[in-house]
């Protein structure tokens, strides 16, 4: 009996650990299914960006990385080399600029190209540089990061299929291949899930499949969340699983948000997304008969824009608050061009991924508190300075 007793208590305890711990994970891991609607996220920080520094002169930071297509080619020996050299580039930019905060701006990876179980491995490496140097971040997607796997056709000019060497990692399953790519929903989960730094948020639910739509403030270090320096705006522009835009649908909640946040446009504001808008490809028109209005480098190739306009840009114009618009996609063009009371830029293709031989890069952005000021660079891989501008005062 006394035996028996003491077996029923173990599995009781036992009972009791497997429900605390069944609990704890219930806890931890928030679901953006289970009710986020306002685009934070509790398994992250509260959204809350603070100015260094104190008084005249503190500033704030941020380097953009673009276009680094991560696990492009995995299949051979050049792909993986093209990540290290990724990471070697921003490397060199992080210790130069010491920025921070970092936005990764889009097609962090190359997903068509990758014939793994989960894509959030290679996501994992692009975010590591910044990581290790404890800089916080926030990411968006592009049209690659959730593409779907393109068989390659010169794999069938041989007798079946080449092995293909997944990463060598603890995966559910076992290491195999499977083809099926990653959704944006489970790439964010795995970041904001594991990475403390990461500011990442998963947007309203009614803008799904669209899923990066947030914002995060700018604060003063002697003012309150309350009082914040800049609003900065971060929109999923599609690709990939669903067509290249920003919808209807995004518009208003960027309205409604704004209007929240920022009713009397008191506070500067600026946008990021990855593919450029219409707007870019009037912009670009008016540039290749003069361009000493706009400021950059690379003037390399035709914008490509989103496959439609739905109401985005005619919002941002009526906005006097709305200083820039950064986005990424065209890896020749590297401009900042004004565009009615505002700036639309470019990034600079940051990636050794992703098409074209130009030289590697970031764009970096630095925000003065009192007075307020923005101005933007280019940081090059070599270490080199150009197309500096002031974007506004």
């Amino acid at each position: 009996m006394a035996k028996s007793s003491v077996s029923s208590q173990a599995i009781v305890k036992w009972g009791v650990i497997a429900i605390l711990i069944v609990l704890s994970l219930n806890m931890v891991m928030v679901r953006p299914e289970d009710g986020v609607d306002d685009g934070v996220s509790a398994t992250t920080r509260d959204g809350y960006l603070r100015v260094r520094g104190c008084g005249d002169g503190s500033s704030f930071k941020v380097a953009l990385f673009a276009d680094l297509h991560f696990g492009e080619n995995a299949w051979t020996d050049w792909g993986p080399t093209q990540d290290v050299n990724s990471v070697n580039v921003m490397s060199t930019i992080l210790d130069v600029e010491s920025p921070d905060f970092v936005v990764y701006l889009g097609d962090v990876v190359t997903a068509n190209n990758l014939g793994i179980q989960n894509a959030s491995l290679y996501w994992d490496q692009a975010l590591s540089p910044t990581r290790d140097r404890k800089i916080p971040w926030a990411t968006l997607f592009g049209n690659h990061d959730d593409a779907p796997f393109e068989w390659p056709i010169d794999w069938f000019s041989s007798s079946g299929i080449p092995q293909i060497l997944c990463p060598s990692v603890n995966l559910p399953g076992g290491n195999k291949c499977s083809f099926k790519g990653s959704t944006r929903l489970e790439l964010m989960k795995n970041e904001i899930r594991k990475n403390s730094l990461s500011y990442t948020r998963f947007g309203p639910r009614n803008l799904w499949p669209s899923v990066s739509n947030y914002v995060l403030k700018l604060v003063s270090p002697t003012s309150d969340h309350e009082s914040p320096v800049m609003l900065m705006y971060f929109l999923d522009s599609g690709g990939g699983s669903y067509p290249e835009i920003i919808s209807v649908i995004q518009s208003e909640w960027f309205y409604n948000k704004s209007q929240e946040l920022n009713p009397d446009s008191s506070i500067p504001e600026i946008v990021s997304w990855h593919i450029p808008s219409k707007a870019y490809e009037k912009v670009a028109k008016k540039a290749t008969s003069t361009r000493t209005q706009c400021v950059g480098s690379l003037f390399k190739e035709r914008v490509a824009a989103q496959e439609a306009e739905m109401g985005m840009m005619k919002l941002l114009k009526k906005r006097s608050s709305v200083k820039a618009v950064f986005v990424g996609h065209n890896h020749g063009l590297d401009w900042c061009c004004p565009y009615e009371k505002m700036w639309l830029c470019y990034a600079r293709h940051t990636g050794y991924g992703g098409y074209g031989s130009w030289d590697r890069g970031a764009r970096i952005l630095e925000i003065t508190d009192q007075p307020f000021s923005l101005k933007t660079w280019i940081r090059m891989e070599n270490g080199t300075l150009h197309s500096e501008v002031v974007l506004s005062t």
